[in-house]
């Protein structure tokens, strides 16, 4: 049957991609694109498309923040796309409709679309509803918190263990890992992380930065219920006033 898809992605060459090995299925009827999370639940909503290819990696609001959005109840077939998140890997493979590992090859393009067909065609919706909110509960309330990070650069990987972070820094697509004098980049989402974060540990205090708690030495009130957090490497943060609830109860003793 004609199918109408819609590709989801901040990277333009990441959609340009996708849309050529699209357009080679002779089933694909139209192709829609958004370059974020707001762009494509509208895209949803209005052009309800057969299939969705939807980036899991995105500033702002990321791919499991579309499906909440959205609705499971209301979401097409989703063939999710991410780049180097182990964690979300595993999670796909048990619970997925399928998923794609940037950079996508035509191969593996071929076996995703194929299978996507299969659900669309043989699954009813319903089914199709409880599968995606079981992938979602699976990635938003992990059994264990991660206790490393495999940080890719010039050619090999090195492991950073969570514990040694002293706070992380949204940068566009990634995040900046600060861990003593070292800076490390890491592709993956400031939400998409956080929630990976034992939250015993480590505290959003702006929607740009999360601190490791234990690294703390002062808190400053500021203008507006904001703080100035300073670390015990003499680091000094602002947070946001939306976090201070937060910041007030981590200053409070328990007695």
């Amino acid at each position: 049957m004609p199918l109408t898809t819609l590709i989801v992605d901040d990277e333009p060459l990441a959609r340009e991609g996708l849309r050529m090995l699209l357009s080679q299925d002779p089933e694909v009827a139209a192709i829609h694109e958004a370059k974020d999370g707001r762009e494509a639940v509208a895209a949803i909503r209005d052009t309800h498309p057969d299939l969705v290819l939807l980036d899991v990696q995105m500033p702002e609001m990321d791919g499991f923040s579309v499906v909440k959005e959205v609705g499971a109840e209301h979401m097409p077939a989703v063939v999710f796309v991410t780049a180097h998140d182990q964690y979300a890997i595993q999670a796909f493979e048990i619970n997925a409709i399928d998923y794609l590992l940037k950079p996508v090859t035509e191969e593996r393009f071929a076996q995703a679309l194929a299978r996507a067909k299969l659900h669309i065609n043989l699954k009813p919706a319903d089914e199709a509803s409880r599968q995606i909110l079981s992938l979602l509960e699976t990635i938003a309330s992990p059994r264990r918190y991660l206790k490393r990070l495999a940080v890719r650069s010039a050619g090999k990987t090195v492991f950073v263990d969570v514990e040694d972070v002293d706070w992380i820094e949204a940068a566009e697509n990634y995040v900046q890992l600060h861990a003593g004098r070292s800076g490390h980049l890491l592709h993956v989402a400031m939400n998409t992380l956080e929630k990976s974060l034992d939250p015993e540990m480590f505290q959003r205090i702006h929607r740009s930065v999360i601190v490791n708690v234990r690294r703390i030495k002062e808190l400053q009130p500021a203008l507006h219920g904001e703080y100035v957090i300073t670390l015990q490497n003499g680091v000094r943060l602002q947070s946001g006033r939306l976090y201070h609830e937060k910041l007030k109860s981590l200053a409070a003793n328990p007695f």
